[in-house]
């Protein structure tokens, strides 16, 4: 058994954009905590989180990383996760492992944009946040100005906790030190405003406050600590130099004694029912007597554990032997091995209690956000989805050798597995394999890692864009499918109308049949023939999307009255109504920031907008760069990694995240249009 309780249990990620140091942080987290001999590096390539090949190779993360260890009593779990925003799925999934958000923050660049990103996700996930403002000793740090930004972007709430001293050599804390030398800023009135904030989480301990005036013992204190960063009424702001070791102490002491554990946290409600169908929210208690619910977040396709499931326990024990289910499968699971990651070791235990987190190998049934309990009664429990950035960079991939097809979906399958920001698409009228990511490097990254674990070798090329269909106006279809070949024949009629949606609604599909005339075990087929209508377009051969169908008459026959037929007739009479329910063509818009010297902003704006682009601003950036940050079509960019290169010296970057679909110009329908009724004439 664990010789820890669950209310000594601390689970944090430290999360942030890329080159803040955080694997750095977590290595000096380690030593600190005695959990390691010596501090590992991440440019040699020995850090504990750091492991992957790939990630030694490129000097940072790819993936997001689970330690543990001890400190001042109590059990921690880190996640270290990579912060470039072409691996962002890896971070904000790992949001749903833990209670306490860490957003690191390099003193020498400043905000960026996995910065924002994350202390949004952070928020919406109801987490505890804090700030580590990390690398305080590198040359040209502004650490005043910084603060202040954090401030305007963050809130007032964003409260110095610590502050640099001695040529940030090392760092005082201010909830129990009133006065003192710090680097900038006054100890004083940092530790006046942090206990005036905390008190006003208290009744009793305010009016006692402001009736004598004397601060609340520090042992009072952590109760109020706790409420004000669970309500998002304190952020803290702490200093650190993982390279140096300045204010790591000082973080760990925050982590052990004033992070919130389990049972002091937001949870995450779970849902009982169909999701989407009323389903009833419930909350996990962390009593480890409980019946388990535990969830995953994370799903490694291990070369030699196999398929491996990460989960946090939020209610009960799960115990080495016991038996457990997957969402609402039947059938359960023996734990025949049970383990919790350290870096790239799987360390076996006994049992974990709530609030830990820990990974099963080789179940096939467990997917990523599956739930796991012990209950034959548990149907349909699930937790809310986190939203991820929808991948839009793609390319089409096809494999070197004949007869390596089945093996390319086969290792397709297991990367979608493990990232929920990697997705994979087979277009059934152009036949293109599709891989989308987040950015160039997600999808180099992944074509690497099928090279050289896989030993798949592929051909790519960049894809057709992802335009959609959708239509504006109200229209009616009607079809009369008559076979007679002799015996048997087919007959399925039926009549429908068609309404436009919000964009981003959908599709509905509505039965207003009455009187039977088309018996209710033809409807499946009819909205089947529907959904094939849909699937391959009609103004352009592209899937239609934001529309109610609604079936309303028909006919049957008693004899003819077939599956297939009504399948026909559904599809045929969706077309129909299609063509006349004035069809558009929408192409999908990103938004796009790059982070550029600033003698190229002339030239990128001038360029984003002969691409159609939008610019929504620029904002200076530490060390002569800048971003800009705009919207434009994604057919417009296919090429704009190379464009970019070319126009910056190789010294630009830039990330896309989905923003919308839009109208794309006529010309350009005319254009898809008369390339698809081409193509229908060649068939």
């Amino acid at each position: 058994m664990a010789n820890y309780s669950t209310e000594s249990i601390r689970a944090l990620a430290l999360v942030g954009h890329g080159g803040a140091g955080k694997t750095t942080l977590a290595e000096a987290l380690l030593f600190k905590a005695g959990a390691i001999a010596a501090k590992g590096s991440v440019e040699k390539g020995s850090s504990v989180c750091d492991f992957d090949p790939q990630e030694k190779a490129a000097g940072h993360s790819l993936n997001s990383a689970m330690v543990n260890f001890a400190a001042e009593g109590v059990h921690i779990h880190l996640i270290d996760t990579p912060g470039y925003p072409d691996f962002a799925g890896q971070a904000v999934a790992a949001l749903a492992g833990v209670d306490t958000a860490v957003v690191v923050i390099n003193a020498q660049t400043g905000i960026e944009l996995a910065t924002e990103r994350m202390m949004r996700a952070a928020q919406a996930r109801g987490l505890a946040r804090m700030i580590v403002i990390n690398k305080i000793d590198a040359d040209n740090v502004d650490l005043p100005g910084l603060v202040n930004q954090v401030r305007e972007r963050f809130g007032k709430e964003c409260l110095l906790l610590d502050l640099p001293a001695h040529g940030r050599q090392d760092v005082v804390e201010v909830l129990e030190h009133e006065g003192g030398d710090a680097d900038f800023d006054s100890i004083a009135r940092a530790h006046r405003e942090l206990i005036d904030q905390l008190v006003e989480e208290d009744e009793s301990l305010l009016a006692r406050y402001l009736e004598d005036g004397q601060d609340p013992a520090a042992q009072e204190l952590h109760a109020p600590f706790e409420k004000a960063l669970r309500a998002g009424h304190l952020v803290p702001i702490l200093f650190t130099s993982a390279r140096t070791g300045a204010g790591i102490g000082e973080l760990l002491h925050v982590l052990a004694s004033l992070a919130p554990n389990p049972a002091e946290g937001n949870p995450p409600p779970f849902y009982k029912g169909e999701p989407g169908h009323g389903a009833e929210a419930f909350h996990a208690v962390p009593d480890a007597s409980q019946h388990v619910l535990a969830h995953v977040f994370k799903i490694i396709a291990d070369p030699y554990m196999g398929k491996v499931g990460i989960f946090r326990v939020h209610q009960g024990t799960v115990k080495k032997d016991s038996q457990l289910f997957v969402g609402d499968g039947k059938k359960p699971f023996k734990v025949g091995h049970l383990y919790q990651l350290q870096g790239k070791d799987y360390v076996e235990v006994d049992s974990l209690l709530p609030g830990d987190i820990g990974a099963i190998a080789k179940v096939e049934e467990i997917d990523f956000d599956a739930v796991l309990h012990d209950s034959h009664d548990e149907d349909h429990i699930h937790l809310k989805p986190l939203e991820f950035p929808k991948p839009m960079q793609g390319l089409a991939v096809e494999t070197k050798r004949k007869g390596d097809e089945q093996r390319l979906f086969d290792i397709l399958h297991k990367l979608e597995l493990e990232d929920p920001c990697f997705e994979v698409e087979r277009h059934p009228t152009t036949h293109e394999t599709v891989i989308r990511g987040l950015g160039e490097m997600h999808l180099r990254y992944k074509l690497e890692k099928m090279a050289t674990q896989f030993k798949l070798e592929l051909d790519t090329r960049p894809p057709l864009i992802p335009y959609r269909e959708t239509i504006t106006a109200n229209a009616e279809g009607h079809c009369r499918h008559k076979k007679q070949s002799g015996g048997a024949g087919q007959f399925g009629e039926v009549y429908l109308k068609i309404e436009p949606l919000a964009r981003g609604a959908g599709f509905e599909f509505v039965d207003h049949v009455k009187g039977g005339v088309i018996p209710g075990v033809f409807m499946p087929a009819v909205e089947k023939g529907v959904r094939q209508a849909l699937a391959g377009g009609v103004a352009a051969g592209f899937p239609v999307e934001d529309l109610r169908v609604i079936v309303y008459d028909g006919k049957t026959h008693p004899v003819d009255g077939k599956e297939v037929a009504f399948v026909t007739a559904g599809r045929k009479a969706t077309v129909e109504a299609i063509r006349a329910a004035n069809p558009i063509v929408l192409e999908p818009i990103v938004n796009i920031e790059i982070v550029t010297p600033e003698a190229a902003i002339g030239d990128l704006t001038g360029d984003l907008s002969s691409r159609r682009g939008h610019i929504t601003g620029t904002s200076p950036r530490p060390g002569g760069t800048a971003a800009i940050t705009g919207e434009v079509p994604l057919a417009e960019i296919t090429d704009y990694a190379s464009r970019l290169k070319s126009m910056t010296g190789g010294q630009g970057a830039y990330s896309i995240e989905f923003a919308r679909h839009a109208q794309v110009p006529p010309q350009v329908q005319q254009k898809l249009a008369a390339s698809f009724k081409l193509k229908d004439e060649d068939e």
